[in-house]
């Protein structure tokens, strides 16, 4: 019997230990897509507790404690701290073959020296153990993500935002990790929301750009995009309810917008030829500005209207949308490539059933002008997870070129969760080091380096063109 979670966790033969000991386990982090707060890596937040560290925020831990019957006084409730943590505890006892079960136990070997095991016996230990731990100034955001090895974090960003914090970082010498905007722009496309008018008001306050067409709205995104490039900016990222529509005329998209600007109710048709436009024309542009445009689709968002109404979005009751949009998707980038304008593309979709269908959409898209263009993104949400994670890699290892993939990103909220970074390399070092081990690839470490590496990092840094 292996000890749980030792220094060969997840690694059960010679070749995947030494990819991960040798290559991977040694490569910096670049985190290309994440939730966290810049200005808390501005103001170098210190956190009082555990809880705030591990329960704020985090609906993957939410799920899992409603899951285990507990109380929402004690999950996003006023329940003192130690109490939620405790409930936490006791849940996680029962969380087996989930990848929380991992990552908090991880978590807690790299950032506060645990190893034992944490269940609702051993909550107090823990509790007063992190907590004195956080209180050390090795324990700031900014020295949680040094000690991370971190190189570069990418933020997700609204046009309207100030960037007031990426700002501030970027000039303060004392910290030389590059933190920069990613552009996130489902406001200003999500014309079907209720506060749609109050945000265009916004946009066009902090562009100065008047908003009254369609043309106007996009003038006043492009001078936001030049504002988002001058900060660094080198990815968009969308959250998309759907994918393409037969694409209507400019006359048609204007009418549409100038309906919605008068308060009038738009068709189901209209808001997704409103949106089917609005992702071309922004397309074109981060073509031109040289970024990478990342797809996020296949959720079904907020079914608990209930909870929803109580505690708003984002709150743990999003599912998988089943319904696979494989040739919309195929669509969209072809409207985008048809007049040589597409731009690199990253799609992720929450759906694993359709691993192999994206794997072939991108096939249909590659060129010799940035080596994997079209990639499809790591296992994500629901599915980064072991199984998730090495069914992603085998489908896009069968279909296309595993050794271009960039690899894993937290799409996280918190600041501990860079050890997800690592349990994806050695599910990656695992499943490489089994192809090996089965003679399906020859034990050429130079060749196997350069993979591993370049899955761990390397690819990443040059897909988006970040200086490091």
């Amino acid at each position: 019997m292996k000890q749980f979670m030792d220094k060969d966790f997840l690694l059960s033969t010679p070749t995947a230990q030494t990819l991960f000991h040798e290559y991977a386990e040694k490569m910096p982090i670049l985190d290309y897509h994440c939730h966290i707060n810049p200005k808390e890596i501005a103001e170098d937040r210190k956190f009082e507790n555990i809880t705030q560290v591990w329960l704020g925020g985090d609906h993957y831990k939410w799920r899992q404690m409603r899951t285990n019957g507990v109380d929402e006084y004690y999950i996003t409730g006023d329940a003192p701290d130690r109490e939620k943590f405790q409930k936490w505890a006791e849940t996680l006892t029962k969380a087996i073959g989930n990848p929380l079960y991992h990552w908090s136990h991880l978590e807690l070997q790299r950032y506060f020296g645990y190893h034992g095991i944490l269940n609702g016996d051993t909550a107090e230990e823990v509790w007063n153990l992190c907590n004195a731990k956080l209180q050390e100034d090795s324990m700031t955001v900014r020295n949680l993500i040094k000690q991370s090895n971190v190189t570069l974090i990418c933020t997700t960003d609204d046009p309207i935002d100030t960037l007031e914090y990426h700002k501030q970082i970027a000039e303060d010498p004392t910290f030389d990790v590059q933190v920069l905007p990613a552009w996130r722009p489902d406001k200003a496309m999500n014309i079907e929301k209720p506060e749609y008018l109050d945000y265009i008001a916004k946009l066009s306050e902090v562009s100065n750009v008047e908003v009254n067409s369609f043309k106007g709205l996009m003038d006043a995104l492009r001078k936001r995009m030049a504002f988002f490039d001058s900060y660094g900016c080198r990815a968009s990222d969308h959250a998309l309810e759907y994918v393409m529509y037969k694409p209507a005329t400019e006359a048609e998209v204007e009418a549409i917008f100038a309906k919605r600007l008068k308060g009038e109710t738009l068709t189901e048709l209209e808001k997704n030829q409103f949106k089917t436009a609005f992702m071309i024309s922004v397309g074109k542009e981060y073509n031109k500005l040289g970024w990478a445009m990342q797809l996020h689709y296949g959720t079904i968002r907020d079914n608990n209207t209930l909870r929803y109404n109580q505690l708003g979005p984002d709150t743990g009751y999003d599912c998988i949308n089943t319904y696979d949009c494989s040739q919309e998707m195929a669509q969209f980038l072809n409207a985008l490539n048809i007049t040589d304008e597409l731009p690199k593309t990253i799609i992720y979709s929450l759906n694993p059933s359709v691993n192999a269908a994206i794997g072939t959409v991108i096939g249909c898209f590659q060129d010799s002008k940035a080596v994997g263009k079209i990639q499809q993104g790591s296992a994500w949400w629901f599915n980064d997870h072991k199984v998730g994670m090495t069914n992603q890699m085998t489908s896009l290892a069968n279909l296309s070129l595993l050794g271009n993939f960039i690899g894993m990103l937290t799409d996280s909220r918190s600041f501990l969760s860079y050890t997800r970074h690592e349990y994806f390399r050695r599910i990656m070092c695992e499943l490489i080091g089994g192809w090996v081990e089965n003679g399906e690839y020859p034990a050429d470490m130079k060749a196997l380096k350069e993979i591993v590496e370049g899955i761990s990092y390397n690819n990443a840094v040059k897909y988006f063109g970040f200086n490091l």
